[in-house]
Protein backbone atom coordinates (compact mmCIF):
# COMPACT_ATOMS: atom_id res chain seq x y z
CA UNK A 1 0.00 0.00 0.00
CA UNK A 2 1.09 3.66 -0.56
CA UNK A 3 1.92 5.05 3.05
CA UNK A 4 -0.36 8.34 3.95
CA UNK A 5 -0.19 10.55 7.42
CA UNK A 6 -3.96 9.15 8.02
CA UNK A 7 -2.68 5.46 8.09
CA UNK A 8 0.19 6.08 9.97
CA UNK A 9 -1.63 8.28 12.53
CA UNK A 10 -4.43 5.30 12.43
CA UNK A 11 -2.01 2.58 13.08
CA UNK A 12 -1.69 0.97 16.08
CA UNK A 13 0.50 -2.17 17.37
CA UNK A 14 -1.12 -5.85 16.86
CA UNK A 15 1.05 -8.40 18.42
CA UNK A 16 -0.46 -11.00 16.05
CA UNK A 17 2.06 -9.80 13.81
CA UNK A 18 5.27 -12.16 12.97
CA UNK A 19 8.45 -12.26 14.83
CA UNK A 20 6.42 -9.45 17.18
CA UNK A 21 7.32 -6.92 14.42
CA UNK A 22 4.26 -4.81 13.62
CA UNK A 23 6.16 -3.44 9.99
CA UNK A 24 3.22 -1.42 7.90
CA UNK A 25 5.47 -1.33 3.97
CA UNK A 26 4.87 0.95 1.55
CA UNK A 27 4.33 0.12 -2.26
CA UNK A 28 6.49 2.99 -3.78
CA UNK A 29 10.01 2.93 -2.51
CA UNK A 30 11.13 -0.98 -2.06
CA UNK A 31 12.21 -2.06 1.53
CA UNK A 32 10.71 1.38 3.30
CA UNK A 33 8.03 1.24 5.79
CA UNK A 34 7.29 1.84 9.36
CA UNK A 35 7.67 -0.29 12.27
CA UNK A 36 4.90 0.65 14.90
CA UNK A 37 5.75 -0.50 18.90
CA UNK A 38 3.75 -1.73 21.56
CA UNK A 39 4.08 1.71 23.27
CA UNK A 40 2.58 3.14 20.47
CA UNK A 41 5.66 4.63 19.10
CA UNK A 42 5.92 4.63 15.83
CA UNK A 43 9.88 4.67 13.97
CA UNK A 44 10.16 4.82 9.65
CA UNK A 45 12.92 1.98 8.75
CA UNK A 46 14.57 1.02 5.68
CA UNK A 47 15.32 -2.82 4.37
CA UNK A 48 18.08 -3.63 1.91
CA UNK A 49 20.35 -6.12 0.58
CA UNK A 50 23.67 -5.34 0.17
CA UNK A 51 26.26 -8.70 -0.81
CA UNK A 52 23.59 -10.26 -0.65
CA UNK A 53 22.34 -10.24 3.17
CA UNK A 54 19.42 -8.59 4.40
CA UNK A 55 19.60 -5.33 6.57
CA UNK A 56 17.50 -3.11 8.51
CA UNK A 57 18.59 0.79 9.29
CA UNK A 58 16.17 3.12 11.56
CA UNK A 59 15.29 6.29 9.51
CA UNK A 60 13.99 8.08 12.66
CA UNK A 61 10.93 8.64 14.56
CA UNK A 62 7.59 9.57 13.30
CA UNK A 63 6.83 12.65 14.56
CA UNK A 64 10.80 13.85 14.76
CA UNK A 65 10.67 13.22 11.06
CA UNK A 66 7.66 13.17 8.62
CA UNK A 67 6.88 11.25 6.47
CA UNK A 68 8.16 12.71 3.45
CA UNK A 69 11.49 13.47 4.96
CA UNK A 70 11.61 9.91 5.69
CA UNK A 71 10.60 8.65 2.05
CA UNK A 72 13.62 11.57 0.98
CA UNK A 73 16.30 9.96 3.34
CA UNK A 74 15.33 6.33 2.39
CA UNK A 75 15.57 7.30 -1.12
CA UNK A 76 18.96 8.57 -0.62
CA UNK A 77 20.29 5.34 1.18
CA UNK A 78 18.89 3.10 -1.77
CA UNK A 79 21.06 5.22 -4.29
CA UNK A 80 23.96 4.52 -1.55
CA UNK A 81 23.22 0.69 -1.68
CA UNK A 82 23.95 0.93 -5.06
CA UNK A 83 27.24 2.09 -4.74
CA UNK A 84 28.30 -0.06 -2.52
CA UNK A 85 27.83 1.69 0.71
CA UNK A 86 25.96 0.02 3.92
CA UNK A 87 23.75 2.19 5.22
CA UNK A 88 23.93 0.64 8.54
CA UNK A 89 27.43 0.39 8.55
CA UNK A 90 27.71 4.27 8.44
CA UNK A 91 25.24 4.71 11.36
CA UNK A 92 27.08 2.17 13.43
CA UNK A 93 30.75 4.33 12.69
CA UNK A 94 28.73 7.35 14.78
CA UNK A 95 26.23 6.03 16.77
CA UNK A 96 27.07 5.86 20.79
CA UNK A 97 29.27 2.66 21.92
CA UNK A 98 28.01 0.45 24.60
CA UNK A 99 31.24 0.80 26.53
CA UNK A 100 29.90 4.82 26.58
CA UNK A 101 26.41 3.53 28.23
CA UNK A 102 27.97 1.87 30.91
CA UNK A 103 30.43 4.62 31.66
CA UNK A 104 27.25 6.84 31.91
CA UNK A 105 25.37 4.21 33.73
CA UNK A 106 28.00 3.94 36.80
CA UNK A 107 28.30 7.86 36.91
CA UNK A 108 24.88 9.55 35.90
CA UNK A 109 23.14 6.50 37.86
CA UNK A 110 24.36 3.34 40.24
CA UNK A 111 27.03 6.23 42.24
CA UNK A 112 24.24 8.28 42.61
CA UNK A 113 21.42 5.49 43.64
CA UNK A 114 22.98 2.39 44.50
CA UNK A 115 24.69 1.79 47.58
CA UNK A 116 26.18 -1.55 45.67
CA UNK A 117 27.34 0.53 42.48
CA UNK A 118 30.34 -1.03 42.56
CA UNK A 119 28.66 -4.61 42.36
CA UNK A 120 27.01 -3.27 38.69
CA UNK A 121 31.05 -1.52 38.19
CA UNK A 122 32.41 -5.21 38.53
CA UNK A 123 29.55 -7.15 36.38
CA UNK A 124 29.88 -4.83 33.50
CA UNK A 125 33.68 -5.57 33.91
CA UNK A 126 33.41 -8.52 33.71
CA UNK A 127 30.03 -9.26 31.40
CA UNK A 128 29.48 -6.84 29.43
CA UNK A 129 31.88 -4.77 27.90
CA UNK A 130 34.01 -8.08 27.17
CA UNK A 131 31.05 -9.07 24.74
CA UNK A 132 29.45 -5.81 23.64
CA UNK A 133 32.00 -2.60 24.98
CA UNK A 134 32.72 -1.50 21.04
CA UNK A 135 28.94 -2.02 19.74
CA UNK A 136 27.46 0.41 19.09
CA UNK A 137 23.96 0.34 21.77
CA UNK A 138 21.41 0.61 18.83
CA UNK A 139 23.11 -3.15 17.72
CA UNK A 140 22.63 -5.00 20.68
CA UNK A 141 19.27 -7.30 20.27
CA UNK A 142 17.18 -9.44 22.59
CA UNK A 143 19.16 -12.33 20.80
CA UNK A 144 22.70 -11.20 21.57
CA UNK A 145 21.27 -10.54 25.54
CA UNK A 146 19.91 -13.77 25.70
CA UNK A 147 23.36 -15.91 24.63
CA UNK A 148 25.34 -13.66 27.44
CA UNK A 149 22.69 -14.28 30.16
CA UNK A 150 22.98 -18.36 28.82
CA UNK A 151 27.05 -17.95 28.98
CA UNK A 152 27.01 -15.85 32.66
CA UNK A 153 24.47 -18.85 33.88
CA UNK A 154 26.99 -21.76 32.98
CA UNK A 155 30.48 -19.79 34.08
CA UNK A 156 28.96 -18.12 37.12
CA UNK A 157 25.55 -19.21 38.04
CA UNK A 158 22.47 -18.54 37.58
CA UNK A 159 21.99 -15.31 40.46
CA UNK A 160 24.68 -13.95 38.39
CA UNK A 161 23.30 -14.34 35.57
CA UNK A 162 19.74 -12.87 36.23
CA UNK A 163 21.44 -9.75 38.25
CA UNK A 164 23.36 -9.26 35.26
CA UNK A 165 20.45 -9.05 33.23
CA UNK A 166 18.62 -6.90 35.46
CA UNK A 167 21.25 -4.50 35.35
CA UNK A 168 21.36 -4.35 30.96
CA UNK A 169 17.56 -3.94 31.69
CA UNK A 170 17.70 -0.89 33.90
CA UNK A 171 21.07 0.37 31.51
CA UNK A 172 18.68 0.32 28.37
CA UNK A 173 16.15 1.83 29.87
CA UNK A 174 18.33 4.82 30.90
CA UNK A 175 19.70 4.73 27.29
CA UNK A 176 16.46 6.18 25.67
CA UNK A 177 16.80 8.83 28.20
CA UNK A 178 19.91 9.61 27.38
CA UNK A 179 19.94 9.86 24.12
CA UNK A 180 21.99 6.08 23.39
CA UNK A 181 18.90 4.96 21.41
CA UNK A 182 15.82 6.58 19.67
CA UNK A 183 12.70 7.36 22.27
CA UNK A 184 10.37 4.60 22.07
CA UNK A 185 13.31 1.91 20.97
CA UNK A 186 12.62 -1.78 22.74
CA UNK A 187 14.67 -2.76 25.32
CA UNK A 188 16.47 -5.92 23.95
CA UNK A 189 16.75 -7.46 27.87
CA UNK A 190 12.80 -7.82 28.95
CA UNK A 191 11.41 -11.46 28.27
CA UNK A 192 14.54 -13.34 28.99
CA UNK A 193 13.83 -16.57 30.52
CA UNK A 194 15.27 -15.93 33.72
CA UNK A 195 17.10 -19.00 35.85
CA UNK A 196 15.62 -20.77 38.47
CA UNK A 197 17.16 -19.65 41.68
CA UNK A 198 17.19 -21.57 44.69
CA UNK A 199 17.22 -19.64 48.19
CA UNK A 200 20.73 -19.79 50.00
CA UNK A 201 20.15 -21.69 53.26
CA UNK A 202 24.05 -21.87 54.47
CA UNK A 203 25.66 -20.25 57.71
CA UNK A 204 27.96 -20.80 60.06
CA UNK A 205 27.20 -23.86 62.26
CA UNK A 206 28.25 -24.18 66.36
CA UNK A 207 30.95 -26.86 65.83
CA UNK A 208 32.49 -24.87 62.69
CA UNK A 209 32.87 -21.57 64.49
CA UNK A 210 35.55 -22.80 66.44
CA UNK A 211 37.69 -23.48 63.12
CA UNK A 212 36.47 -19.75 61.79
CA UNK A 213 37.77 -18.15 64.85
CA UNK A 214 40.90 -19.72 64.66
CA UNK A 215 41.54 -19.21 60.84
CA UNK A 216 40.37 -15.11 61.78
CA UNK A 217 43.29 -15.04 63.75
CA UNK A 218 45.73 -15.93 61.88
CA UNK A 219 44.79 -12.92 59.44
CA UNK A 220 48.25 -10.25 59.57
CA UNK A 221 45.66 -7.51 58.70
CA UNK A 222 44.42 -5.82 61.85
CA UNK A 223 41.45 -4.51 59.86
CA UNK A 224 40.61 -7.58 58.09
CA UNK A 225 40.37 -9.86 61.19
CA UNK A 226 38.06 -6.62 63.16
CA UNK A 227 36.01 -6.50 59.83
CA UNK A 228 35.14 -10.15 59.77
CA UNK A 229 34.37 -10.33 63.80
CA UNK A 230 32.34 -7.53 63.08
CA UNK A 231 29.93 -9.35 60.51
CA UNK A 232 29.76 -11.82 63.23
CA UNK A 233 28.88 -9.78 66.21
CA UNK A 234 26.38 -7.59 64.02
CA UNK A 235 25.00 -9.19 60.84
CA UNK A 236 25.29 -5.74 59.29
CA UNK A 237 25.93 -6.33 55.19
CA UNK A 238 28.71 -6.00 53.77
CA UNK A 239 29.47 -2.61 52.08
CA UNK A 240 27.58 -1.06 54.83
CA UNK A 241 30.35 -1.98 57.33
CA UNK A 242 33.31 -1.98 55.13
CA UNK A 243 32.92 1.98 54.76
CA UNK A 244 31.64 3.12 58.07
CA UNK A 245 33.49 5.96 60.08
CA UNK A 246 34.97 6.24 63.96
CA UNK A 247 32.31 9.15 63.77
CA UNK A 248 29.71 6.37 62.97
CA UNK A 249 30.86 4.74 66.37
CA UNK A 250 29.57 5.72 70.09
CA UNK A 251 31.20 4.04 72.61
CA UNK A 252 29.94 5.11 75.51
CA UNK A 253 26.46 4.24 74.26
CA UNK A 254 27.46 1.29 72.60
CA UNK A 255 25.96 1.87 69.14
CA UNK A 256 26.86 2.27 65.93
CA UNK A 257 25.12 4.42 63.30
CA UNK A 258 24.48 3.56 59.74
CA UNK A 259 23.70 6.18 57.79
CA UNK A 260 23.75 5.12 54.20
CA UNK A 261 21.71 1.63 54.05
CA UNK A 262 20.46 -0.74 51.67
CA UNK A 263 16.94 -0.05 53.23
CA UNK A 264 17.75 3.53 52.60
CA UNK A 265 16.98 4.68 56.42
CA UNK A 266 19.60 5.45 59.11
CA UNK A 267 20.01 1.96 61.25
CA UNK A 268 21.52 1.89 64.89
CA UNK A 269 23.19 -1.45 65.51
CA UNK A 270 23.87 -2.27 69.78
CA UNK A 271 27.04 -3.12 70.24
CA UNK A 272 28.31 -5.97 72.70
CA UNK A 273 30.86 -6.17 74.91
CA UNK A 274 33.11 -8.09 72.81
CA UNK A 275 32.39 -5.85 69.61
CA UNK A 276 33.31 -2.49 71.88
CA UNK A 277 36.43 -4.18 73.19
CA UNK A 278 37.18 -5.36 69.37
CA UNK A 279 36.91 -1.81 67.74
CA UNK A 280 38.81 -0.19 70.93
CA UNK A 281 42.10 -1.95 70.18
CA UNK A 282 41.46 -1.37 66.23
CA UNK A 283 44.62 1.19 65.20
CA UNK A 284 43.39 4.58 63.80
CA UNK A 285 45.32 6.10 60.86
CA UNK A 286 45.57 10.01 61.97
CA UNK A 287 44.63 10.50 58.60
CA UNK A 288 41.62 8.36 57.70
CA UNK A 289 38.63 8.71 59.23
CA UNK A 290 37.34 5.01 58.69
CA UNK A 291 37.26 2.04 61.12
CA UNK A 292 38.34 -0.33 58.56
CA UNK A 293 41.17 1.56 56.23
CA UNK A 294 42.30 0.58 52.60
CA UNK A 295 45.60 1.17 51.21
CA UNK A 296 44.63 4.33 49.44
CA UNK A 297 44.83 6.85 51.35
CA UNK A 298 41.76 8.21 53.28
CA UNK A 299 39.65 5.38 52.18
CA UNK A 300 37.98 2.40 53.80
CA UNK A 301 39.25 -1.33 52.34
CA UNK A 302 37.32 -1.91 49.39
CA UNK A 303 37.75 -5.65 48.87
CA UNK A 304 38.02 -8.80 51.16
CA UNK A 305 37.31 -11.59 48.70
CA UNK A 306 41.25 -12.52 48.78
CA UNK A 307 41.55 -12.61 52.71
CA UNK A 308 38.08 -14.34 53.19
CA UNK A 309 39.34 -16.98 50.53
CA UNK A 310 42.26 -17.98 52.75
CA UNK A 311 39.87 -17.47 55.58
CA UNK A 312 37.59 -20.06 55.03
CA UNK A 313 40.18 -22.45 53.04
CA UNK A 314 41.67 -22.61 55.99
CA UNK A 315 38.42 -23.37 58.23
CA UNK A 316 37.02 -26.06 55.89
CA UNK A 317 34.25 -23.80 54.83
CA UNK A 318 34.87 -22.96 51.23
CA UNK A 319 31.27 -23.18 50.80
CA UNK A 320 30.52 -20.10 52.85
CA UNK A 321 30.26 -16.50 51.71
CA UNK A 322 30.63 -13.15 53.52
CA UNK A 323 26.48 -12.80 53.35
CA UNK A 324 26.67 -16.06 55.14
CA UNK A 325 28.19 -14.18 58.49
CA UNK A 326 25.16 -12.03 58.55
CA UNK A 327 22.55 -14.78 57.87
CA UNK A 328 24.47 -16.91 60.82
CA UNK A 329 23.34 -13.87 63.31
CA UNK A 330 19.51 -13.66 62.11
CA UNK A 331 20.11 -18.10 62.13
CA UNK A 332 21.14 -18.18 65.57
CA UNK A 333 19.13 -15.80 67.38
CA UNK A 334 16.38 -17.79 65.20
CA UNK A 335 17.10 -20.71 67.09
CA UNK A 336 17.48 -19.18 70.48
CA UNK A 337 14.02 -18.33 70.06
CA UNK A 338 14.51 -14.69 69.20
CA UNK A 339 11.23 -13.06 67.41
CA UNK A 340 11.00 -12.91 63.90
CA UNK A 341 10.17 -8.96 64.42
CA UNK A 342 13.41 -8.57 66.45
CA UNK A 343 15.73 -10.28 64.15
CA UNK A 344 14.14 -8.37 61.33
CA UNK A 345 14.89 -5.02 62.94
CA UNK A 346 18.40 -5.63 63.86
CA UNK A 347 19.48 -6.85 60.56
CA UNK A 348 17.28 -3.96 59.10
CA UNK A 349 14.81 -5.66 56.70
CA UNK A 350 12.19 -3.74 54.69
CA UNK A 351 9.96 -6.27 54.16
CA UNK A 352 9.03 -9.19 56.53
CA UNK A 353 8.89 -12.13 54.06
CA UNK A 354 13.21 -11.40 54.33
CA UNK A 355 12.77 -12.44 57.47
CA UNK A 356 10.37 -14.95 56.87
CA UNK A 357 13.28 -17.37 55.91
CA UNK A 358 14.14 -17.71 59.51
CA UNK A 359 10.55 -18.91 60.39
CA UNK A 360 11.26 -22.60 60.38
CA UNK A 361 14.47 -22.47 62.69
CA UNK A 362 11.89 -21.52 65.92
CA UNK A 363 10.18 -24.94 65.36
CA UNK A 364 12.39 -26.18 68.10
CA UNK A 365 11.34 -23.40 70.42
CA UNK A 366 7.44 -23.79 69.46
CA UNK A 367 7.72 -27.29 70.13
CA UNK A 368 9.37 -26.88 73.10
CA UNK A 369 6.37 -24.58 74.64
CA UNK A 370 4.02 -26.94 73.62
CA UNK A 371 5.29 -29.79 75.39
CA UNK A 372 5.25 -27.46 78.35
CA UNK A 373 1.49 -26.84 77.82
CA UNK A 374 1.00 -30.18 77.46
CA UNK A 375 2.47 -31.16 80.10
CA UNK A 376 0.38 -28.50 82.20
CA UNK A 377 -3.17 -30.00 80.87
CA UNK A 378 -2.03 -33.88 81.29
CA UNK A 379 -1.09 -32.94 85.13
CA UNK A 380 -4.44 -30.88 85.60
CA UNK A 381 -5.98 -34.33 84.04
CA UNK A 382 -3.94 -36.75 86.14
CA UNK A 383 -4.68 -34.49 89.69
CA UNK A 384 -8.38 -34.40 88.74
CA UNK A 385 -8.08 -37.87 88.62
CA UNK A 386 -6.80 -38.97 91.80
CA UNK A 387 -9.17 -36.33 93.48
CA UNK A 388 -12.02 -38.10 91.90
Amino acid sequence: MHLTKRQIDAASYSSRSSNGQDIRWDDDIPGFGIRVYPNGRKAFILRYRIKGRKKFVTLGMYGVLTLDQARKMARTHLVDVLQGKDPSAEKSRTEKKTSALCEAFIDRHAKLHKKTWETDQSRIQRHILPAWGSLPVSTIKHTDVAALHGRIGKKSGPYEANRTIALISKMFDLASLWGFLEEGSTNPARRIDKFKEEKRDRWVQEEELPRLVSSIAEEDNPYVRGVIWMYLLTGARKVELLSIKWSDINLSRCELRLSETKAGRIHYIPLTQKAVGLLAQLPRLQDNPHVFPGKIQGQHIVNINKAWGRIRKRANLDDVRIHDLRRTVGSWLATSGESLILIGKLLNHSNPSTTAIYARLTENRVRSALEGYQGKVLKVIENAEKSG
